[in-house]
């Protein structure tokens, strides 16, 4: 297929090309510098300056092309964010610039589109000890700042599995780690014992990159129009067991343990690494898309790196 990827050269992105490449598809990446262009001609992909954000600009930039399908894979996120506002722009990406890159795709004749999403669509709360599905309602508002996040997140979806004319599928990503800028932070944080765990924890589900890559060609190929899919290792972790791993693959010492009130100061952080726990299954994955992660827990793939 010919495919057109918005972030074609973020953290997924990297990962995301060679494995479309080497699965015969042809791939023009959207970028928003020509460094950006020349890495995708190093990759073996075409690469279009263009913001997504400019709806005007994109439907020019791609005027007559076309492709069979579009990935989103754009965010605004540089590294762990500590405060709601680090996600307001990625939030604009996934409500505003999905609509923009839906319109892309109508313009390119595309009639697939695979859409990146997030676990804590489920919510930023505790949501009890057993797997979470995805029949589990998603992006439904819980008050607050988080609202704008959850808002966007659905928003996403919808526009995405609810498109006419597109065979729409969305990916629930656990949260990402592996050999990429935000993981290697942390690991420097855990060498220098900057990065406590705390006392409670949240609950995660990770998904390494490269696992989390080989399950978006998979939707791609083989996911079902209008649905979901949960993409995360086969081990929820709870987030100070998580800290531990990474210590462990820094060579550090066991981290230091905190209360977690400490991590108030820091609003989003306490309620991913606190208060939040979703465990998610990643069954319909496996089943549906023939798909299952080379690294079945962060401590392997952490201890991979």
């Amino acid at each position: 297929m010919r495919i057109l990827l918005a972030g074609a050269t973020g953290t997924l992105g990297k990962e995301l090309v060679p494995l479309l490449i080497a699965a015969g598809h042809e791939v023009t990446g959207l970028t928003r510098s020509e460094r950006g262009v020349a890495a995708l001609a190093a990759a073996g992909a075409d690469g279009l300056v263009v913001d997504m954000m400019d709806g005007a600009g994109l439907m020019a930039a791609l005027e007559g092309r076309s492709a069979d399908a579009v990935i989103h894979q754009a965010t605004a996120i540089t590294g762990a964010p500590l405060f709601h506002r680090a996600l307001h722009a990625t939030d604009d990406l996934r409500d505003r610039g999905t609509a923009n890159l839906l319109r892309a795709a109508r313009l390119v004749g595309a009639k697939r589109f695979v859409t990146q999403s997030f676990f804590l669509g489920y919510g930023y709360r505790d949501l009890g000890p057993g797997l979470v599905t995805e029949e589990r309602p998603f992006g439904v508002r819980q008050g607050g700042a988080f609202d704008r996040h959850l808002d966007s997140m659905r928003s996403n979806e919808e526009q995405v599995l609810g498109a006419d004319g597109i065979e729409g599928i969305s990916l629930r990503y656990g949260m990402f780690y592996g050999p990429e800028p935000a993981t290697r932070n942390l690991l420097r944080m855990t060498r220098r014992r900057r990065l406590p765990a705390t006392r409670p924890s949240g609950t995660i589900s990770p998904i390494h990159i490269r696992d989390a890559a080989s399950a978006t060609v998979a939707a791609l190929e083989r996911g079902r129009a209008g649905e979901a899919y949960n993409v995360c290792d086969d081990e929820p972790l709870e987030f100070a067991e998580y800290i531990r791993a990474l210590a462990r693959a820094a060579g550090a010492p066991p981290p230091p343990v905190v209360p977690g009130w400490v991590l108030r100061a820091t609003p989003y952080m306490h309620a991913l690494m606190v208060r939040t726990r979703v465990a998610l299954s990643n069954a319909k994955a496996r089943e549906e898309l023939g798909w299952a992660p080379a690294y079945p827990s962060a401590r392997e793939g952490l201890a991979a790196l």
